[in-house]
């Protein structure tokens, strides 16, 4: 009993943890690891509370689906830097 009591605990300060890590990062990149490790944590919580089929739709699309795009868009941005839009061809 007293285990269960300490893994809650534990899995409630590595969650909020994650979620200012991820709010207070100023490196995109590290934002977008710190989310999906926060949609992990999430589903482990959703598991503790007896919901798998909520767990399991967390780290499909909480973690996996959400942080793919997340990281393909931080990609897209940190290209972007220069300031020119991709698809513009130059003037001569």
């Amino acid at each position: 009993m007293m285990a269960e009591w300490l893994l809650d605990v534990l899995l409630v300060i590595a969650l909020l943890v994650t979620a200012g890590s991820v709010l207070w990062s100023r490196d995109l990149f590290r934002a977008v690891v710190f989310f999906i490790a926060f949609g992990l944590l999430m589903a482990l919580a959703w598991v503790r509370l007896h919901a798998p089929d909520v767990a399991l739709a967390e780290a499909a699309i909480g973690a996996g689906l959400t942080g793919v795009l997340l990281l393909d868009a931080a990609r897209h941005l940190s290209n972007g830097k220069s300031g020119g839009d991709d698809n513009k061809e130059e003037p001569s």
